[in-house]
């Protein structure tokens, strides 16, 4: 038999490999005010990105809006007017004066801040300033009434008129005596004491430590060699014993460029007051300067301020060379962030990058502006010197640190951010619905399994569920590289909850248990990225520490064992009761889960025909659920009419008058006197009851 030969093959090799397309991966974009556009994100030096921010204002407890500022540099200014009054403030305080004389001096000090206050056209200010006034009055008044002897003297107190007019009193003492302050150590006790409160506050946030700290006053010999170098290179004057920066000069040149972020607001002159404030230059040396929009790089410093050597002499820093001056001499002729807030962009901002590129000799100081929104109360912006703000402390008094970052979390960085209950209610409604999913996780996991046990086959709700995970996980990358929206970010992570929670709803109502690996997977993830926001902290690897940041190391661990025991003996004991009728045992099992437990931090949740499912929360929470659970029974009591309320018990009863009211029982027997006269009591309890909910109701609409 002939066979056809094989055709002859040469030596095999690979064929030719087709790489695949692959899709664009997010970069990161910030909103650049020099653009005022969404630029990418480019460090000038590989993945090392130079920081500098605007640091608070020390002189008076830290507020919210100091927290909405992502703070890596502080920059703490001697806040010279706050501290001489407070001064002088002591002083009138330590000669005790007697209350005819405090009575007099209150009267001289509003005659001034009533003129004042007739001058100012600002609503905000004008609203605080009547505020004040209206404080002082309240206390004046009875004080008044009692020196004359039309009250009795018991019922006033002349501390009260000097604790209400204080703000007034110390600015009337200022402008008398502020001159004849002359010792520096007077301007540095004030910022210490509230830099240190600051810290505190920014530790109990959770706020990371920046890694430069830089204060005004260390940083004077540097602030000197600045504006002398900025002067050297033409773009200084000095003027009775003042220094200016030439913003004609600058401006002039092909390099530079005056007002980057705010070219508008060039030549306002309202805008640089209102900007500058108490440090801007009185109208009596506005002759000192070239153009009016010329500013201080160093001031001549007036009687009653602190003051330095110089080759200029006696003076202070300007306000916008501090930074220029610290920020320099930490991270050199360009960094790539500068933070702070949307009002200081003019004139603090732009004075900066002009004197900063003057004294680099560049364009390019700062690659990349960020500016926080306001945060406002009721609509008005948050502010100390309006006196219109929520200290840190206080917020911490009603919410927790996690409940505040979160949130912040749920707005956008840069836009206005309205601190309220409704704020508040919806940032600790979303910790709530995070930590739900991650105590069910954490009792998915609880079950007994072995490694093999662990790796349990996907079938279409697992695969549906993953790649849900896959699609929130590169939603929340690219919320992040989209200007950092945290907004966005915190959204899909809500979602990917959501759908976990339908998944396991879904198995748990199949009387099978969700994939392990799966959900602990998502929890993982979104723990992680919890940590990174800084609204967890410590090193648990699944959701928020349990009983409080400083004992959360290893008690869910530690007692978990002992709880499932108890867990378990309890459903024994219950099942038994069941199934031998024993109503008080059933009922001692609910004391256990409704009231002894809850005391401990402990929450059990019975399922049917599942196993009790044991969760530590803490007891606060816990305690208001109860009393939360409590009101709306009594209110869905309520709102059930008398003539409702037994004729579902139709166990007990078979007839019914018209109003409701049983009149048999359910063996067709008329009910006793008896009887009848106790349910009559209840019924009419029930309708007054409900009566009440009618009221209410048509009260509130």
């Amino acid at each position: 038999m002939s066979t056809s030969a094989e055709p002859v093959k040469g030596k095999r090799v690979q064929p030719p490999w087709t790489p695949p397309g692959g899709t664009e991966v997010p970069q990161l974009h910030l909103y650049n005010s020099l653009t005022r556009a969404k630029e990418r994100f480019v460090p000038q030096k590989g993945n090392r990105v130079s920081w500098y921010c605007c640091g608070p204002t020390v002189y008076d407890a830290s507020h919210m809006g100091h927290n909405i500022n992502i703070v890596k540099t502080i920059n703490i200014n001697i806040i010279i007017r706050r501290a001489r009054q407070n001064h002088l403030l002591d002083q009138y305080k330590e000669k005790q004066p007697q209350a005819a004389q405090i009575l007099q001096d209150v009267l001289s000090a509003r005659e001034p801040f009533q003129a004042a206050l007739a001058l100012t056209t600002d609503p905000d200010k004008k609203q605080m300033l009547e505020r004040l006034d209206a404080g002082v009055m309240a206390a004046l008044l009875p004080l008044q009434a009692a020196m004359q002897g039309k009250a009795a003297p018991a019922v006033v107190h002349p501390l009260l008129l000097l604790e209400s007019s204080k703000d007034v009193l110390s600015d009337w003492l200022d402008q008398q005596f502020g001159s004849h302050v002359t010792e520096n150590s007077i301007f540095s006790v004030l910022p210490s004491f509230w830099e240190g409160e600051y810290h505190k506050d920014m530790e109990a946030l959770n706020v990371l430590p920046p890694d430069v700290l830089t204060r005004v006053s260390e940083y004077v010999p540097e602030i000197v060699e600045f504006v002398r170098q900025v002067v050297s290179n033409g773009f200084g004057y000095e003027s009775s014993g003042s220094v200016y920066f030439d913003t004609v000069k600058f401006d002039s040149g092909p390099q530079h460029s005056y007002g980057k972020l705010v070219p508008e607001a060039v030549g306002d002159q309202k805008a640089l007051q209102e900007g500058e404030g108490d440090l801007s230059i009185s109208a009596d040396r506005l002759s000192e300067k070239k153009s009016p929009n010329d500013f201080a790089l160093w001031k001549a410093s007036k009687p009653g301020e602190p003051s330095w050597d110089s080759p200029w002499g006696k003076g202070r820093p300007g306000w916008h060379i501090e930074c220029s001056a610290m920020a320099g001499s930490v991270l050199g002729e360009s960094m790539d962030i500068h933070g702070g807030g949307f009002d200081l962009r003019f004139p603090h901002h732009d004075n900066e990058l002009a004197q900063s590129e003057a004294f680099f000799q560049n364009d390019y100081w700062v690659r990349y502006f960020l500016h926080t929104g306001h945060l406002t109360i009721a609509g008005c912006k948050m502010s100390k010197s309006l006196k219109n703000f929520i200290t840190i402390k206080d917020a911490l008094a009603k919410n927790t640190a996690r409940q505040l970052r979160l949130a912040f979390l749920m707005h956008s960085w840069k836009d206005t951010l309205d601190y309220s209950s409704n704020t508040m209610e919806s940032a600790v409604q979303y910790e709530k619905f995070l930590n739900e999913f991650f105590l069910n996780v954490k009792d998915i996991l609880r079950a007994p399994s072995d490694i093999t046990g662990q790796f349990e086959k996907w079938e279409a709700a697992e695969t549906e569920l993953n790649d849900s995970f896959s699609d929130r996980k590169c939603a929340v990358h690219a919320a992040l590289c989209d200007n950092v929206d945290t907004r966005g970010a915190v959204e899909e992570m809500r979602l990917l909850v959501g759908m976990s929670n339908g998944y396991i709803a879904g198995r748990k109502g199949a009387k099978r248990r969700p994939n392990r690996m799966l959900v602990e997977s998502i929890a993982l993830y979104l723990t992680g990225m919890l940590k990174v926001f800084g609204a967890i902290e410590g090193s648990e690897p699944i959701g928020f520490p349990v009983g409080g940041q400083s004992q959360s190391a290893d008690l869910e661990s530690t007692v978990m064992p002992y709880l499932t025991v108890l867990s378990d003996f309890r459903e024994g004991v219950r099942k038994i009761a069941r199934e031998q009728k024993v109503t008080e045992l059933l009922q001692l099992c609910d004391v256990v889960r409704d009231d002894t437990l809850p005391e401990l931090g402990v929450r059990l949740e019975d399922h049917e025909g599942l196993p009790t499912v044991v969760k530590m929360v803490d007891k606060e929470t816990l305690l208001k659920e109860k009393e939360e659970k409590k009101q709306m029974a009594k209110l869905a009591k309520m709102k059930l009419p008398a003539g409702e309320m037994f004729r579902s018990d139709t166990d007990k009863y078979s007839k019914f008058d018209e109003t409701g009211f049983p009149t048999h029982d359910v063996e067709g027997k008329e009910l006793s006197k008896g009887q009848a006269k106790k349910l009559r009591k209840l019924f009419e309890a029930q309708e007054k009851l409900h009566s009440e909910y009618l009221q209410r109701s048509h009260h509130e609409d």
